[in-house]
């Protein structure tokens, strides 16, 4: 949780915080918004004490960010964009803070979302898993899979197995990402990627979503020359699969 009380911040005459104070509690998203110059980057950097404040307080878990042991454990942040190697996915740059503090790798990808829940790695169809080298635009193709993931977790029961199936089919690279909730009716399955389109509450929403991710996910495979589509039924769970042109094949 992070605290601010009464957080002031001046530059001389320049008054750059005044009087701030929030909560931001555990699992909520919070958004921080204001003009340039009202403070926003000044507040973060006192939270992260690479700013003192003039008053008032500023703590993480009740404590001052100078008083965490392993600080990275407890809370990351990026302030400015630029500090991230341009050449570096944002994955593989999660993947070298995790390293250099500490962290296990699985910190960084679907244990993260849910430790909770067993993940198996196959084959598309079972078996082991096996290399899909495609060509194409990495960031969209991982966005595909974490906008698959991510919708995983949020529609199924916390605990909820998932497979996630990777391998070659013929000439096509295939990504199955299976789950085993309470599944959706077939009006639902033909429906599932229309824009603003959501699902009913049965598949353990706690949040309404903007109902683009699933359409996000088909628009990125259409523009990689593939084609996604959901195998589901009620009380059977959820398989998405993708296949997209294998680099190489014919």
């Amino acid at each position: 949780m992070i605290q601010l009380n009464g957080l002031t911040k001046r530059y001389g005459e320049q008054l750059a915080v005044d009087d701030l104070s929030f909560t931001v509690r555990p699992g909520l998203v919070t958004g921080f918004l204001g003009p340039n110059g009202a403070g926003k980057s000044t507040a973060m950097r006192m939270i992260l004490g690479l700013d003192l404040p003039t008053a008032g307080t500023a703590t993480i878990n009740g404590r001052a960010h100078a008083e965490l042991v392993h600080p990275l454990r407890t809370i990351g942040a990026m302030l400015d964009a630029r500090a991230v190697h341009p050449r570096r996915t944002a994955y593989k740059h999660l993947l070298y803070l995790a390293q250099t503090n500490g962290l296990p790798a699985s910190r960084v990808g679907f244990a993260a979302l849910d430790p909770s829940r067993p993940i198996a790695f196959t084959g598309p169809q079972g078996g082991p898993p096996a290399g899909a080298p495609v060509l194409g635009d990495e960031a969209r193709l991982r966005q595909v899979v974490s906008n698959l993931v991510g919708n995983a977790v949020t529609h199924t029961p916390a605990g909820t197995p998932v497979r996630i199936g990777v391998g070659t089919d013929g000439a096509d690279a295939v990504l199955v990402i299976e789950d085993k909730g309470p599944g959706l009716p077939a009006e639902e399955v033909e429906r599932v990627f229309d824009r603003f389109h959501r699902a009913d509450a049965s598949r353990a929403r706690a949040t309404g979503g903007a109902g683009l991710g699933l359409a996000i996910v088909r628009s990125i495979v259409g523009a990689h020359g593939g084609h996604v589509e959901l195998r589901s039924s009620p009380g059977e769970g959820a398989s998405f699969r993708i296949r997209l042109p294998a680099a190489g094949a014919p």
